[in-house]
């Protein structure tokens, strides 16, 4: 009787929060879906998590902010004003709608108490989940919550929840004159979407996040505070030589505008014996340069440093309690998928089962009795009774790692997903005795952490090679069960783990790890998103650094054939790496994919190994 209660109750709350949302944003047409995961706008839908029969005060209180949320940005936001003005690279474009959707929320909830406590709590409750209260560290709070916490501060005149404000505090001293200047232009123009976009686009800049606007010199040229931002737009050189004296900021630099940089370095290095000839190709920077070097081969390719690039577990990386926070997290949103990966699983499961099966050898001369050649004994006694012995088929034993690209591109949906069909494929794979390596693949920091320090400490020598820290993840050891390596998984889920990806030396890695492997086959499969981007490395090096090296591992390690190779690429088209490659456009997809590539490597071996049993039959069948 109690849960018909539950179940009444909790209709109630979806249909008092869908009615809220469309009278908040003003619009009846906007359809409501309850579905588990993170809550999202596309269009006219409107996507909120799906809330538990118990509905406790806490949970209600996070729906309630979630629906706000997005009922403002329907009210208050104009997509194509805001498309106008998004910045075409990711980090930047993140930070963009990152800032809008802050300013959407305070000027919505102004004149609405309520709907402006929603919104509190479930800011209060985000930042305690990601733990921003056991952050010591600048680098540990990603860039684009940061900046949306401080700009929500100076939209509304209130302080950020206080799980927050510690980290935040470290971010505040390195912020710097501009972006200081950004933010209270920002917060004077909070009603004006256009000018709060114009403002939130000399943040980014200030930030060596994006460019400057080439049409904000033409629209306030009149006005000199601006026209120094606007002057790199006419002339690249001046460009390199504006943005490299603030280089050094704490937020790094962008490609963008290191290749100026590298334009004045080259500039002051042509004294040098050594970098003469490669002087003559100016005047581009690094850019130019990406012809100049077209050798693959892999000594061109190194590493400034590797001190400080690190080899981790998982468990190493938070502690127990919040490894089963996220791993719990991780099963809640995905409870809906599991159901149908685990079906595409269990044929997976039937397939390797049905190769191991073992056969039947008869008419032998000792072993078992064949009890179904009794009856013919029965019929003429003189015959002799006849033997059979079971002898197993031809299944080698196995070995698959599974290489997850741990980019900021995978956040949210991509890895929640890519999480969850490892975590099923491990457990199928391992009641078929074949073992499973699960590993990830980003960098410690944005911007080239550590590493970049040294080099500008250096005097930053030119051609420094990969330029960032690296950091390789062991979620699951090939010898470690499931069972105990379930909840490191969930790891994929925490704020602020996913960064950069330098592909070609994560590849490299895991193709010796599983190199090493006693097993006589090894299979890699790789999940990825995108091509490898690392900000920092790209900035003072060939554009195509990183990606050249990766074609190079690649092209090795399918030469060698030592380990079996397939790629799977999410909305990122990965046949132009790999020579057995699939692309897939949604990350729902994912699962059934890594499914049926892995069933086909194994049918090709079934297949192999019958054909191998058919050649040996054929001369005695002649």
């Amino acid at each position: 009787m109690s849960g018909t209660k539950d179940q009444t109750r909790q209709e109630e709350f979806k249909r008092a929060t869908a009615g809220a949302l469309r009278a908040i944003a003003r619009n009846a047409e906007v359809q409501v879906a309850y579905q588990p995961g993170p809550s999202g706008l596309a269009g006219k839908r409107a996507r909120l998590p799906l809330p538990t029969r118990s509905l406790p005060p806490a949970e209600m209180a996070r729906l309630r902010g979630a629906a706000d949320a997005i009922a403002l940005r329907i009210r208050h936001h104009d997509e194509a004003a805001h498309a106008a003005r998004t910045p075409p690279r990711r980090e930047a474009k993140e930070v963009f709608d990152a800032l809008e959707q802050a300013r959407v929320e305070v000027i919505g909830s102004q004149h609405m108490p309520g709907v402006a406590a929603n919104l509190d709590a479930r800011l209060a409750e985000s930042c305690e989940a990601e733990g921003y209260d056991r952050m010591t560290r600048k680098d540990q709070l990603p860039l684009t919550a940061a900046l949306s916490l401080l700009a929500r501060e100076r939209l509304s005149g209130h302080p950020s929840p206080p799980a927050a404000r510690r980290v935040l505090d470290l971010w505040r001293d390195t912020l710097g004159e501009k972006a200081e200047n950004a933010l209270a232009e920002m917060a004077e123009a909070r009603e004006n979407q256009d000018g709060f976009a114009r403002a939130a686009r000399k943040l980014l800049t200030a930030l060596d996040l994006a460019e400057a606007e080439v049409e904000a010199e033409s629209e306030e040229e009149a006005e000199g505070d601006e026209s120094g931002e606007s002057t790199p737009q006419q002339d690249s050189s001046t460009e390199g030589e504006s943005q490299s004296q603030e280089s050094e900021s704490a937020m790094g630099a962008q490609p963008e505008a290191m290749q100026g940089e590298g334009a004045e370095e080259e500039g002051e290095s042509e004294e040098d014996e050594g970098v003469a000839a490669e002087g003559e190709d100016r005047p581009g920077g690094p850019q130019q340069r990406k012809d100049v070097a077209p050798s693959d081969d892999t000594s061109t390719y190194r590493a400034f440093t590797k001190q400080f690039d690190e080899e981790v577990e998982a468990a190493d990386l938070c502690d127990a309690e919040e490894l089963a926070r996220l791993r719990q997290q991780l099963d809640q949103q995905l409870s809906h998928l599991q159901g149908v990966v685990s079906k595409l699983a269990n044929r997976l499961q039937r397939r390797l089962l049905a190769q191991q099966q073992r056969a039947w050898e008869f008419d032998l001369e000792e072993g078992m009795l064949d009890a179904s050649r009794l009856a013919r004994i029965v019929v003429n006694p003189m015959l002799s009774l006849s033997y059979k012995r079971e002898r197993e088929a031809d299944f080698r034993d196995t070995v698959v790692t599974l290489l997850i690209d741990n980019s900021g591109s995978m956040r949210g949906r991509p890895i929640s997903v890519a999480a969850m069909c490892c975590d099923i494929l491990a457990r199928t794979l391992e009641r078929c005795s074949v073992k499973v390596e699960i590993l990830g693949v980003t960098t410690r920091a944005w911007k080239g952490g550590q590493s970049r320090e040294r080099w500008v400490q250096e005097s930053k020598p030119r051609n420094p090679g990969r330029l960032n820290d690296l950091r390789h993840v062991i979620y699951k050891s090939a010898d470690a069960p499931w069972r105990r390596a379930r909840k490191n998984l969930g790891l994929m889920l925490r704020e602020g783990l996913l960064k950069e990806n330098i592909d070609g030396e994560a590849l490299d890695w895991a193709y010796r790890r599983l190199r090493s492997r006693p097993e006589k086959r090894r299979i890699l499969m790789v999940i990825s998103d995108g091509a490898p981007v690392d900000d920092s490395t790209l900035s003072v090096n060939p554009g195509n650094y990183l990606e050249r090296h990766l074609r190079k591992v690649i092209h090795e390690i399918e030469q060698r054939e030592a380990v079996e190779l397939i790629a799977i690429g999410i909305g990122h088209d990965v046949t132009r790496y790999y020579r057995r490659a699939v692309t897939i456009v949604d990350a729902e997809e994912l699962g059934g994919t890594m499914m049926k590539k892995l069933a086909e490597l194994f049918d090709e071996d079934a297949a192999a190994a019958f054909q191998r049993a058919a050649a040996e039959r054929a001369p005695i069948l002649g």
